[in-house]
């Protein structure tokens, strides 16, 4: 025996005596034990190991404890479990891979169901554009155009389910990835709390899947796989996710390789969704090399532009819509008051003239009174038709004259 399995032979004899008091305190110091996870590692990659099996069942036996950070614990062994299992798979060496098969099967399980043992079904929230976030502001996209279907998908959010999943008792061709698939949307939705050595792990991984049996392999150090090993679309979008993370929590070099290499399959593979996710990803990373510290606390680095006000001069708001209203009333007013202005003067001028003829003839101011109150009504009414309004202007004029032939002859008589 090696000196380093003494130190896994003490870890699967320590949990065993444990009594149910202290399984809490015994979860909480597993994090600072750094040369047990390291001698783990190492007997998890040989897949002959005596002492494989019996860690696999210790793992296991820690997920379904219950404690929280025991089943995080195992979760990140979890990309080693997975690449040794399809390397196995890939030399097809089936006796080897029975009890890391075992311990997969066993989380997926447990994790399928709530804990009345009824099937889960997983709602996740689509966020808006429409809203800001940590990852954007609506104001960056530039003034957006108002209409009636913005605004009627304006506040409305999206939910996706996902599940119910069926139990599976053995890993097949049709179901195994499947099981993979939604065994890495289980680190993922942990992946905060995974320490360095998991998410190296993680970037090792993706990097031998993809580049296993292909040309690129020759350029790297990964000598123990020569067959390709088949993926899924779905599987490659949750190990993008995986090394997104990693890659702005300390283990920059690691990830961008790991991104190059999983964008790499995806072009031999011709999977549009990977690549899109690839695409976006690598578009985003800045020019110069970011090496993010591994003490610094884990987050995705975000630009987050000033809080100062950013309204555009075109947005549309219930301001804007009030001033518009306004100003429309004021214009309308001021029109009201043009046009009645332009009536009087017209009044006045005929009620001077009827005034100044009073002096000539009595008989002459009632008939010119008469004719300019049916001249004035006939320029004040609305034309509704140009024809018959410049007929009745020239029937007026000819009657007008007519009246006032008539009484400048009267006059000289």
């Amino acid at each position: 025996m090696l000196a380093s399995d003494k130190g896994v032979v003490e870890w699967l004899s320590e949990f065993k005596t444990l009594p149910e008091t202290s399984i809490s305190s015994y979860a909480s110091s597993l994090k600072g034990k750094s040369t047990l996870v390291s001698e783990l590692y190492t007997v998890i990659c040989e897949p002959h190991s005596e002492l494989l099996e019996p860690v696999c069942h210790q793992l296991f036996e820690f997920y379904r404890s219950g404690e929280v950070e025991l089943k995080r614990f195992t979760l990140q062994y979890l990309p080693e479990l997975v690449w040794s299992y399809l390397s196995v798979i890939a030399t097809r060496d089936m006796h080897s891979s029975g009890c890391i098969e075992a311990l997969l099967l066993g989380i997926y399980n447990l994790e399928i169901v709530d804990k009345d043992g009824c099937s889960k079904v997983q709602s996740f929230t689509i966020p808006s554009l429409s809203k800001p976030s940590v990852y954007h502001e609506p104001s960056s996209f530039g003034s957006m155009a108002l209409t009636e279907g913005a605004l009627s998908r304006h506040g409305l959010t999206r939910v996706v389910h996902s599940g119910p999943y069926c139990q599976r008792e053995t890993f097949t061709a049709q179901n195994r990835f499947e099981v993979l698939t939604f065994l890495f949307l289980c680190y993922n939705a942990s992946i905060i709390y995974m320490p360095s050595p998991s998410l190296r792990s993680l970037c090792h991984t993706c990097s031998r899947i993809c580049i296993s049996g292909y040309p690129r392999k020759l350029q790297k150090e990964y000598k123990d796989v020569e067959s390709r090993i088949p993926v899924s679309s779905e599987f490659m979008v949750h190990m993008l996710t995986a090394i997104y993370y990693a890659m702005y929590n300390g283990e920059w070099d690691l990830a961008c390789k790991a991104l190059d290499d999983v964008l790499y399959r995806a072009q031999l593979e011709m999977f549009p969704e990977p690549l899109l996710v690839g695409n976006a990803i690598k578009n985003m990373l800045p020019f110069g090399a970011l090496k993010s510290s591994k003490d610094a606390p884990r987050s995705i680095q975000v630009e987050i532009t000033p809080t100062s006000s950013r309204i555009s001069r075109n947005a549309v708001t219930s301001l804007s819509i009030r001033g518009h209203r306004w100003k429309r009333n004021d214009i309308s007013t001021n029109h009201t008051d043009s046009v009645e202005s332009h009536k009087l003067p017209l009044s006045d001028i005929h009620v001077t003239n009827v005034q100044e003829d009073k002096h000539d003839n009595g008989e002459r101011s009632k008939i010119q009174t008469e004719n300019d109150a049916q001249h004035y009504q006939g320029i004040q009414e609305p034309a509704s038709d140009p024809k018959t309004d410049g007929k009745e202007i020239k029937r007026q004029k000819s009657l007008r004259k007519k009246m006032e032939d008539g009484v400048h002859a009267s006059s000289r008589v």
